[in-house]
């Protein structure tokens, strides 16, 4: 006997979200018998039709939602016909199941979702769990555009256009005050997530072929040797500011980040082939060695709190951005006025303790860990002191040439 099969669409008027949205129901009846699940489409009431089991109107946004009904009353109608065709008993709850685990594939935060469950699996080895954090953050901000956008939680891949991502770029700026490169990160791992889905075949055009990724040149804040000084000879009057600037000294001297910085233990410092010590660590963002030999000062630093913490770990730091309130209350005790945190320590190493003292930018990059020297040239800049000494010993070596002549 033939089993009678509906699919309805509904809402629960009064079960309405913090944004005044409401969730679609899905109900699925077989034989009288019934189960009702979320779409993970949001509509306003206001714009609902019971009576067909669509929203109203012409919208763009009533067009893509009355689409991803079709899409998911066409997927579930898929599944009761191939369950008959298996002659296998037909409930509900079986079809539900088998939409569930069909998973819609061809939707962006289906594949997104795969993409970070991916990363997840890498993280302690070959990716950071900063990183994965970015880009769930990434899938967050979408699913908040396209509720604010488009009235819905998800998109068919083949919907994500151009203007999709120019909107996306414009809701991320307007309501979260972004810059154009902190908006623009967010848009490139969007990217590497189109990259993912286009690679595994899904993907047919991916939009991201016309768009391109626009990063603005940006000014990066770093200490002169002048201000390092002040900084280290300064006497302060509690503990927990003259820890703070130990470690942010160590750093100007080091140019090791944050995080490598919180992960230094003991074994990193190692007397090495010249009888000097150096920090040998891997960086925990790219897992590159970063081979940095110890000058005076990180070394007096290193001594003063050696075997203070049990765990094997050389300095009490506190989270990063405590650190960067701290150094704010540092500036302001020395008197320097600049828009400083931790990060700084690793720019003005570059530039003033390095760069500007004459070591050339290769052994930079490696000390560093980078992969290219396109990248240590962002975080090392040329000072005007650096084109005064390099000038002055051009003008020595111009004026020996011109007396050998004489």
């Amino acid at each position: 006997m033939r089993s009678t099969f509906s699919i309805l669409f509904f809402i629960k008027k009064n079960e309405l979200k913090k944004n005044g949205l409401t969730t679609i129901m899905i109900r699925i009846t077989v034989n009288g018998k019934q189960i009702q699940f979320s779409s993970n489409l949001q509509v306003n009431p206001e714009s609902w039709d019971q009576k067909s089991g669509k929203v109203r109107g012409r919208s763009s946004f009533s067009k893509e939602l009355n689409s991803q009904i079709e899409i998911i009353r066409t997927t579930l109608y898929k599944h009761y016909i191939r369950l008959i065709s298996d002659c296998e008993e037909i409930t509900p709850n079986k079809i539900k199941a088998a939409f569930l685990s069909s998973g819609n594939e061809t939707t962006l935060i289906y594949q997104f979702e795969k993409h970070n469950e991916l990363y997840q699996s890498m993280t302690g080895s070959q990716v950071t769990y900063k990183t994965y954090s970015r880009y769930e953050l990434t899938k967050n901000r979408l699913i908040e555009f396209m509720e604010h956008e488009y009235e819905v939680r998800d998109i068919q891949l083949n919907k994500i256009t151009v203007s999709f991502i120019e909107k996306f770029y414009l809701y991320i700026q307007s309501q979260y005050h972004c810059s154009n490169n902190t908006t623009m990160k967010f848009i490139q791992r969007f990217r590497a997530v189109m990259n993912f889905v286009e690679n595994s075949g899904l993907l047919q055009k991916n939009p991201f072929f016309f768009y391109k990724i626009r990063f603005q040149k940006t000014s990066r804040t770093y200490l002169n040797m002048e201000e390092i000084n002040k900084i280290w000879q300064k006497e302060f009057s509690t503990k927990r500011l003259e820890q703070v600037r130990d470690v942010f000294i160590f750093s100007c001297y080091t140019g090791l980040s944050f995080i490598d910085i919180c992960n230094l233990r003991e074994e990193n410092i190692q007397l090495a082939f010249d009888n000097k010590y150096w920090v040998i660590i891997n960086r925990q963002k790219n897992n590159n060695p970063s081979h940095i030999p110890l000058l005076k000062i990180p070394l007096q630093i290193i001594k003063k709190y050696k075997r203070q913490l049990s765990d094997g770990k050389i300095f009490p730091i506190s989270s990063n951005q405590k650190m960067n309130e701290y150094l704010k209350e540092i500036m302001a005790i020395c008197g320097i006025e600049k828009n400083v945190t931790f990060h700084t320590a690793r720019h003005s190493f570059s530039t003033s303790v390095t760069l500007g003292n004459g070591v050339p930018i290769e052994t930079i990059s490696q000390m560093l860990g980078h992969n290219n020297i396109k990248t240590t040239q962002i975080y090392a800049k040329i000072t005007d002191l650096k084109i005064s000494m390099d000038m002055k010993s051009l003008d020595k070596k111009l004026a020996k040439s011109t007396a050998k002549r004489v």
